[in-house]
């Protein structure tokens, strides 16, 4: 129970590895709200943590939207009374539904670039901006971002999908750490986290196509 009176809001927590957070925290005594914009999922979630003896509270949440993020914020408040815990765990890859061949930077869509910098990197701003004035009001807080080790290093050369997505996984690096050092003094905590790749539903497709498994080894190295 190592987060017992803890609550918390997961971004993109109805499945994946956001749902994997939710359960975890649930089990740890966390109260937990899961913000996602797949509601049906985000239900389900909801009344299993629920049957298990544990608090869980699902909101519409789509994070390019900062009204959505307002309202995720006031909900885990009003019905918790404080926000304790921020995961910006939602995310895309730019290549769900598959889409292994695809063009390098000069090629790419400028469409296709801000999408994914909407999710990956303006989401995490506008969460942690959002979440920020609750946290401070409840004394303090963590705010925990979940990168990816293609913010740290190049990815599937020639692949402009795979630079978009790094360049947002690499300005969430970046985020966290003048998060960290701006509010460290006011008992906010910030902190990147930055797996390699993990089959969720949203890589499955891409991974079950010819030559998936053979990136996801070019990315673990």
């Amino acid at each position: 129970m190592r987060l017992e009176s803890k609550v918390a809001l997961i971004s993109g927590g109805a499945r994946g590895q956001g749902a994997a957070e939710a359960r975890l925290f649930a089990r740890e005594g966390a109260a937990v709200v899961i913000g996602d914009i797949r509601d049906e999922d985000g239900l389900k979630l909801e009344a299993e943590i629920r049957e298990l003896g544990g608090q869980a509270t699902c909101v519409h949440l789509d994070v390019t939207e900062q009204d959505q993020w307002q309202s995720a914020v006031s909900q885990a408040v009003d019905q918790y009374g404080k926000l304790d815990i921020l995961v910006n765990n939602a995310g895309i890859t730019g290549m769900e539904g598959g889409g292994l061949t695809s063009t390098k930077i000069d090629g790419t869509d400028a469409e296709l670039w801000d999408r994914i910098m909407a999710v990956n990197s303006k989401g995490v701003f506008l969460g942690t901006r959002t979440a920020i004035p609750a946290m401070r009001a409840a004394g303090g807080g963590s705010i925990i971002n979940i990168s990816s080790i293609a913010g740290i290093v190049a990815i599937a050369p020639g692949n402009g999908r795979a630079a978009a997505y790094a360049a947002s996984k690499g300005s969430v690096r970046l985020l966290t750490k003048s998060t960290a050092v701006q509010y460290g003094t006011e008992g906010i905590r910030c902190n990147s986290v930055h797996p390699g790749f993990i089959e969720t539903p949203m890589t499955e497709p891409f991974l079950s196509q010819p030559g998936g498994r053979e990136w996801e080894l070019l990315k673990a190295h």
